[in-house]
């Protein structure tokens, strides 16, 4: 089994839909359950509906969550229906999004793709960690929010999570492609072999956005292809944009065991 995690955040646009006969296998409803992180199911419902019972007020979700029209019909709507909505897994769910479109994982070769379904952890506003294989329902939550009796989403997963994810990344290579405010609902204790953090610059500045969206999903689909366990194979990446690795500009802090590896264009 190769020895890295990619730690991916959700998308914000979601796949609708999904199947009404997929099997509970991501069964926060009911005490059985076989996914990868189930011990977190409590928090999850607690979650879900303290969520509920604040956008019974459409008025006060408007002002909590900074949504109006069409958008606010949507996320009181969508939400309403969790407990009872049909499943995908996550990686399809999040399929509409830039970075996750990017990754182009049905053109993957299939150890690849299964290099992503378990070595992929993404750390959700609405469900604390999941796996890209866990099957979830639409819903809409980002970890940047702060509502009802959970008061902020980052300060409520922060004590749940963090010792989960520091046992499953211990020794191991660590791609953290986190944007801070998912990052910042984890206590690092350092316990893996090395973490990298990623830089894109073109022309000297630093990619934000959408393009660095585009630019993280490209790794991923570099990463599970080369089963990239160290920074030698980024050497040989003919990248699809021309970003090159730059080694000068690129760090590393022994303290903290991260790369802030610097990938540029221009």
């Amino acid at each position: 089994m190769p020895n890295l995690t990619v730690l991916l955040a959700p998308a914000t646009t979601k796949q609708p839909g999904g199947n009404p006969f997929a099997p509970d296998m991501f069964d926060y409803r009911t005490s059985g359950t076989f996914n990868y992180f189930d011990e977190l199911n409590p928090e999850r419902r607690a979650l879900i509906d303290d969520l509920q019972k604040v956008i019974q007020d459409e008025d006060a979700t408007a002002e909590t969550f900074e949504l109006e029209g069409y958008e606010l019909e949507e996320f009181v709507e969508v939400n309403s229906e969790i407990y009872d909505a049909p499943l995908m897994s996550a990686l399809d769910r999040y399929s509409p999004g830039i970075m996750y479109a990017a990754m182009d994982f049905a053109n993957l070769p299939t150890g690849a793709q299964r290099r992503l379904l378990e070595n992929g952890v993404i750390i959700s506003g609405l469900f604390g960690l999941l796996r890209p294989d866990d099957l979830i329902p639409n819903y809409r939550l980002g970890m940047d929010v702060d509502f009802g009796e959970i008061g902020p989403v980052t300060d409520y997963w922060r004590p749940q999570i963090s010792p989960l994810l520091n046992e499953n990344l211990k020794d191991r290579w660590v791609w953290d492609l986190l944007p801070e405010v998912n990052r910042s609902a984890w206590t690092d204790e350092h316990t893996y072999e090395a973490r990298v953090e990623v830089t894109f610059l073109e022309d000297g500045d630093e990619v934000t956005g959408p393009d660095l969206e585009v630019q993280r999903g490209q790794l991923v689909n570099f990463i599970v292809r080369e089963t990239a366990e160290d920074l030698e194979e980024l050497r040989e990446w003919e990248h699809p944009d021309d970003f090159v690795w730059d080694e000068d500009a690129s760090t590393f802090d022994d303290e903290t065991k991260t790369w802030n590896l610097v990938m540029a264009k221009g």
